[in-house]
C-alpha cells in the first residue's frame, strides 16, 4: 500500500508562517500534527513518543509516481553546474556501534522516517545522514519533507536510523526544522526533489545524529554517469522493514535526472544513491536520493541529479541548524 502522490493532485493549504527563503532553498520550523512548532525537547519527545510500534507499522510508504504519459525532458550532454565538489564521510563518536553494523547491503547511517501527512494519516520514507560541522542533517527526497505544488509541510517528522523489524537500536530522532528547494514547493519539479532535515538530539544516548550513526559524505558535479549503491526500505522487497539495495551506474535521464535500473518499489522514496559504499564502514559518498519511478513501473527509478543546488540546500540547512 502506498500514499501516491502526482503533479497538481495534492490539495491546497495555506502556507506554514516560520518559513525562511535564500537562495532558492525554503526552511519551515518542523510542527506537530496540532500545529505546535517543535522548539525544546518536551516536545520533541512528545512526537517520539507519539510514534508507537503500532503507529510505525501502520504508516504507509509514500511515493512520488509519475504520471501515466508524462513528457520527459530530451536526453542532453552531461552538464554539471559549475566544479566537483566534495564532503567526506564522518564515523559515529559513541564506542560499540561497529557491532551492530551487520550486513553488506546495510548501513547505520541509512533509516525511516515516520510523519503526518495532510488529514492526520501516517507515512514513511528513507533517508540518511550526512557529515557535516554541526552534525545533526538527515538527506531525502523533497517529496518526504513537502508536499509539493499545493501541498504543505509535513509533521511528527522522525528518523529511525537502522530501523529493522520494528527494532530502532539507535532509538529516534526528530526533526526541528524540514528545509527543500522552493522550486520543488512550487512547482513540484523532479529535478529539485531533495530535502535537509535538521535533527535535534535524541536517540538512545541523547546526542547529535551523526555523533550517534555518523554520517555518509556528500558529492555533486560529479556527471551523470557513476557507479552506485542505492539503499532504502521498499515495501515490495521485505515488507519496508529491513534496508535493501540495488547497485549500478546511472545515466542521463534528462532535465537535470539520473537514472538507474534498480527493483524497490514504495518506500525507497528519500533513500540515497552512493558513491563508493564500503561495505566494512557501511558508509559512502550520496550522490542522489530516490525520486519517483515510472507507474505502473519498469524496472527503473530516477533521482535528481546533485549539482551546485544540493550544495547549496546543504549549506543552507547547516547554516540554520544550531550548534
Amino acid at each position: 500500500m502506498s500514499i501516491a502522490l502526482v503533479l497538481g493532485g495534492a490539495p491546497a493549504v495555506s502556507a506554514n508562517p516560520t518559513t525562511t527563503e535564500s537562495n532558492g532553498n525554503t526552511s519551515a520550523v518542523a510542527r506537530t500534527l496540532d500545529g505546535r512548532a517543535i522548539t525544546n525537547d518536551k516536545i520533541a519527545k512528545e512526537v517520539a513518543e507519539f510514534w508507537t510500534p503500532e503507529r510505525m507499522a501502520s504508516a504507509v510508504d509514500l511515493t512520488f509516481a509519475r504520471p501515466g504519459g508524462a513528457v520527459e525532458s530530451p536526453a542532453r550532454a552531461p552538464k554539471p553546474t559549475g566544479p566537483a565538489g566534495a564532503v567526506a564521510p564522518m564515523a559515529p563518536r559513541i564506542a560499540g556501534t561497529d557491532d551492530v553494523r551487520t550486513m553488506v547491503n546495510e548501513s547505520l547511517a541509512v533509516g525511516k522516517v515516520y510523519f503526518t501527512v495532510p488529514g492526520g494519516g501516517t507515512a514513511s520514507c528513507s533517508a540518511s545522514t550526512v557529515a557535516s560541522g554541526k552534525r545533526r542533517l538527515v538527506v531525502t527526497a523533497g517529496h518526504c519533507v513537502h508536499g509539493g505544488a499545493g501541498g504543505q509541510w509535513y509533521s511528527n517528522w522522525q528518523f529511525v536510523p537502522r530501523y529493522r523489524d520494528g527494532a530502532r537500536p539507535f532509538g529516534t530522532f526528530v526533526a526541528s526544522s524540514l528545509n527543500t528547494r522552493t522550486a520543488w514547493i512550487n512547482s513540484s519539479s523532479y529535478a529539485e526533489d531533495m530535502g535537509i532535515a535538521v535533527m535535534n538530539n535524541g536517540g538512545s544516548y541523547g546526542l547529535k545524529v551523526v555523533d550517534t550513526v555518523g554520517g555518509h559524505g556528500l558529492r555533486w558535479n560529479y556527471g551523470y554517469s557513476v557507479s552506485v549503491t542505492a539503499l532504502g526500505y521498499p515495501s515490495n522487497l521485505g515488507g519496508g522493514e529491513s534496508q535493501y539495495f540495488c547497485q549500478g551506474t546511472t545515466w542521463n535521464a534528462g532535465g537535470q535526472q539520473i537514472r538507474m535500473w534498480c527493483n524497490m518499489t514504495y518506500g525507497s522514496s528519500g533513500g540515497p544513491w552512493l558513491q563508493e559504499y564500503n561495505d566494512s564502514t557501511g558508509y559512502g559518498f550520496i550522490n542522489s536520493v530516490v525520486s519517483h519511478g515510472d507507474n505502473p513501473g519498469n524496472g527503473q527509478f530516477d533521482g535528481p541529479y546533485f549539482d551546485d543546488d544540493i550544495k547549496s540546500l546543504y549549506d543552507f540547512a547547516e547554516g540554520i541548524s544550531p550548534a
